[in-house]
């Protein structure tokens, strides 16, 4: 199983997310959930952007990568919304990754230099209808992503929900099953210096119904995927 370190959204490190990261665990994932809001929850979206541009993203983005230097490098790093920047920056610029879900968000690799590190699988999570993933370019950062990229997938739910893994139904957690489906490369699985597994065809956008095949392997920009929330984040 993997070891990961999840960043939380906007609204702080809520009940929402401490119960998204107990579901990982249970699933037998060790998980690492830091507090990058430094003990505040926000009970509104406006209130988390709010703290967050007083306080800087670009100094939010930094907190994750204190939290990273204090664990291991070899981890999986997960985001939610606004804390998919740290964690797809840490992924792209950290050396020993061993995979990364973007969860509601994803931006260009571009913006952590250029390239997704060889080896390195990613998950991006979002729905088709949510009008700050599909609106803001995140969807499209993502499609470049899996064309571009071996061992990059793009789960596409039905929704217009942003928050989605987060959802409840009649009160119980009712989040897409692939979305605790950590990618991760195992421990011993290196790749080889200048040397990747061919494949016949570029990786696909992958639809959440099908169930996934194991594949092995600055200044953040500010953008409404990464600041949006809802009820859901609660």
């Amino acid at each position: 199983m993997a070891e990961v370190l999840l960043f939380h959204h906007v609204q702080g490190l809520t009940p929402g997310v401490r119960d998204f990261a107990g579901a990982l665990r249970r699933a037998g994932h060790t998980v690492h959930a830091p507090d990058l809001f430094e003990g505040r929850t926000f009970g509104t979206v406006e209130e988390g952007v709010a703290y967050a541009g007083r306080t800087g993203f670009a100094e939010i983005a930094e907190r994750g990568r204190r939290a990273a230097g204090a664990l291991p490098a070899g981890l999986v790093y997960a985001g939610m919304s606004l804390g998919a920047l740290p964690a797809q920056m840490l992924a792209q610029t950290r050396p020993g990754a061993r995979g990364a879900q973007l969860l509601h968000a994803c931006v260009p690799v571009s913006e952590f230099g250029g390239t997704w590190p060889a080896g390195v699988p990613v998950q991006v999570h979002g729905m088709d209808a949510d009008p700050v993933f599909t609106g803001d370019g995140d969807i499209d950062a993502a499609r470049a992503l899996v064309a571009e990229t071996d061992g990059a997938e793009l789960f596409l739910y039905p929704g217009d929900q942003h928050l989605f893994a987060l959802l409840r139904r009649a009160g119980v957690r009712a989040a897409p099953p692939a979305v605790h489906r950590v990618p991760h490369r195992p421990a011993l699985t290196r790749p080889r210096p200048g040397i990747r597994k061919a494949r016949s065809a570029r990786p696909s956008e992958r639809s959440p119904n099908r169930r996934p095949r194991p594949r092995r392997g600055s200044r953040a920009p500010v953008r409404r995927s990464c600041v949006a929330g809802g009820r859901a984040g609660r």
